[in-house]
């Protein structure tokens, strides 16, 4: 696993964090709701190329086509 996905992951996490709150204590909880649901797709499409990845790796190692 590329360390550079872990840091992706985790920057996402802190900007929708900080984002979340800022609108929720501006009385925004619906758009908080929404921003939080982006940042969990982005996030998982990231995850799922990996996944995709690994897979194809499976494959190929046990000739599995």
């Amino acid at each position: 696993m590329e360390v550079d996905l872990i840091f992706k992951i985790a920057g996402i996490g802190i900007i929708v964090a900080v984002l979340n709150q800022v609108l929720i204590r501006s009385g925004r909880d619906d758009q908080a709701m929404m921003t939080t649901l982006a940042g969990l797709i982005v996030a998982l499409m990231l995850v799922i190329s990996q996944i995709n990845t690994l897979f194809e790796t499976v494959k190929s190692v046990f000739g599995l086509y």
